[in-house]
């Protein structure tokens, strides 16, 4: 690498909202505030609900179910 011409890539402090603290490097130099982490993403934890609203699954199934269907 060249000398002088690269970021400064130092260690900082990451907090979520949900407060747990996070240590990881960066080129911002500076503690970062996140919304989300792994510790609180609904994907992550497990408490992901997928909805159908307005049974778009089953009016999905009704108009296109007949092509898949074996003889």
């Amino acid at each position: 690498m060249k000398p002088e011409i690269h970021p400064t890539y130092e260690a900082v402090t990451a907090t979520c909202s949900c407060g747990a603290v996070i240590e990881t490097r960066s080129t911002l130099c500076k503690p970062l505030s996140l919304d989300v982490c792994s510790l609180c993403h609904p994907f992550y934890t497990g408490k992901q609900k997928v909805l159908d609203t307005g049974g778009r699954v089953q009016k999905f199934a009704d108009r296109f179910g007949m092509f898949g269907a074996k003889k």
